[in-house]
């Protein structure tokens, strides 16, 4: 991202790679570029470096690093979680607990199995856009054989109970995956104290590369493997590894697990000056979300009578996302926003503003002025 471009806000779609990444990269590109899995200097060079990574990861997550499979991303975790349990434990029972606002990584698997047979609870949420703890245990059934809750929502950034429901899955002996790949690298992410079984990370969500994340999967979880090959990955992921990106994710996960308060600190600041700022300058800014624990980095905001899609288009010097989209002339309202009774009306106006490490106070007082200046235009029309 060039200096001179508009303010990247959009982080939660992708963040860049962080220099400390990129430079570990290089190296494994140019120089061990063997198979991790031959067994000769080439290979074992290539190795040691996955094995370094996944004890990183591991330690991010408070797992241990036999429990971390590499995959190509958080899109891949999601789907082997949902369906390698499922799989495993269908003569067990056929049904799943997830909710209505779930990434479309894990819903779209829940609805691939829900058309093969599998009966697939999806819990609603409040206007906070938060789930119930007491409808999650009134969901669990003893043919119950898979919870999925995201931790963060990508859009709102509402932080969802997820320690509270895991344990009660727990008590039920049932596993229970969490979506942690907008959290991880913003806020502390504890395998323990999730009581999560498995659990997403994609690597491109906190100053990784593209194209790699991990799923932890703790000893013992049933799981029939997603991909079937060789006996990569401890035989549950086949594929050869991809070695560079993987340092690079091994290195994003250390940095998150030495930069992490000082990170929370500088994104909740950024986060509160822009929607502060906005606030003062156009009142009727309404916030999804605002009143609960939320990402650090996340504003899901409306403008009233001031349609998002037009706004960005305006801002040249604003680089961050809508809350809906328009596909034929007709308002296509997220499933998150719907799910907290946002009105058709209200989502056409949502932005999703997400600020990063690299955002400074003077990018931020530029798009409250900009935002401001064309939003005040268009409303008054």
């Amino acid at each position: 991202m060039s200096n001179s471009g508009p303010v990247y806000l959009d982080h939660n779609s992708t963040t860049p790679m962080a220099t400390e990444v990129y430079d570990a990269m290089l190296p494994v590109l140019r120089e061990d570029w063997g198979n991790p899995s031959s067994q000769h200097a080439y290979g074992f060079g290539a190795r040691e470096h996955v094995e370094t990574a996944r004890r990183e990861v591991a330690a991010l997550l408070g797992a241990d690093p036999s429990e971390i499979l590499f995959t190509s991303g958080g899109t891949e975790s999601d789907n082997a979680a949902v369906i390698g349990v499922a799989e495993a434990l269908r003569d067990r029972g056929k049904h799943i607990v997830t909710t209505r606002i779930e990434h479309a990584a894990v819903e779209e698997p829940c609805a691939y199995l829900e058309g093969r047979g599998w009966e697939i609870t999806r819990l609603g949420v409040d206007s906070d856009g938060r789930v119930s703890v007491a409808d999650a245990r009134d969901a669990l059934r003893d043919d119950t054989t898979l919870v999925s809750v995201m931790h963060a929502n990508n859009e709102t950034g509402v932080l969802q109970p997820v320690a509270e429901i895991g344990g009660l899955a727990r008590e039920r002996g049932i596993p229970f995956h969490t979506d942690a790949a907008q959290s991880v690298g913003k806020l502390p992410v504890h395998v323990e104290a999730f009581h999560a079984d498995l659990l997403t990370i994609a690597g491109h969500k906190f100053y990784g590369p593209k194209g790699v994340g991990a799923l932890y999967l703790r000893a013992g979880t049933p799981f029939e493997p997603f991909l079937r090959g060789a006996g990569h990955e401890s035989g549950q992921r086949a594929g050869t590894e991809n070695t560079a990106a993987i340092v690079g994710l091994g290195v994003a996960c250390r940095l998150a697990r030495m930069e992490l308060p000082n990170r929370t600190a500088h994104l909740t600041d950024m986060r509160d000056r822009l929607e502060n700022g906005l606030r003062e300058s156009l009142p009727q800014v309404v916030v999804h979300g605002g009143r609960v624990p939320r990402l650090p980095n996340t504003s899901s905001l409306a403008i009233p009578g001031c349609d998002a899609n037009a706004l960005l288009s305006l801002a040249n010097g604003v680089a961050g996302s809508a809350g809906a989209a328009c596909h034929a002339g007709k308002p296509h309202v997220s499933r998150t926003l719907r799910g907290m009774g946002v009105t058709d009306e209200l989502a056409m106006a949502t932005m999703r503003l997400t600020v990063g490490c690299g955002t400074t106070a003077d990018q931020i007082r530029s798009v409250v002025d900009e935002l401001t200046r064309h939003a005040q235009a268009i409303t008054r029309g």
